[in-house]
């Protein structure tokens, strides 16, 4: 039942993930008319209200994260989405570890620049109190959380975890 539970959590964060990606993420890469107003004023609305100026000017490091993302995580969300709304999916369990230490890793810098750079005011206002830094971070969190639980899940549960004895059957008997 736990497992069912996390499958579906990851089901929605793969699923949500695709049209973030595409209608806001890839903004950062993309030339301005690729979009309708209407994205483009909400990515500013987004800015300006949880001072994240790296979404709006974004700084090279942060493109490269952005073009891995619609390179490498873009096309995993759908096929992910379907493992694990599917459930039981042993063969996403490789794949799920290489994504969730890839996010989490691109998610540490990300973190630390938001906690610590000490962003202007112009010509994109960041986060200049304690208060306005996590607030974003409480932004991005959920995507180094997430990733975090999926690879504990890929790791330790006895449902994917191909050493464990549970759901682990081998047409071979074990050598003595």
């Amino acid at each position: 039942m736990c497992t069912r539970m996390l499958e579906l959590v990851f089901f929605f964060y793969f699923a949500s993930h695709i049209p973030i990606t595409l209608f806001i993420d890839l903004q950062a890469l993309l030339p301005d008319h690729v979009y309708p107003d209407a994205l483009k004023d909400l990515l500013r609305w987004y800015a300006e209200d949880f001072k994240d100026p790296m979404v709006l000017d974004p700084p090279i490091w942060f493109k490269s994260f952005v073009l891995c993302e619609a390179l490498v995580q873009l096309p995993f969300f759908p096929v992910a989405a379907y493992a694990f709304f599917k459930g039981g999916c042993k063969w996403i369990r490789t794949p799920a570890i290489i994504y969730s230490t890839h996010v989490a890793t691109t998610l540490v810098p990300i973190l630390a620049h938001v906690l610590s750079y000490p962003f202007p005011l112009k010509p994109h206002a960041g986060p200049q109190t304690w208060e306005e830094r996590w607030t974003l971070v409480s932004i991005y969190a959920p995507y180094l959380l997430v990733p975090i639980m999926l690879l504990f899940t890929m790791l330790f549960s006895p449902a994917y975890n191909s050493n464990s004895k549970v759901g682990n059957v081998s047409a071979k008997p074990k050598r003595q």
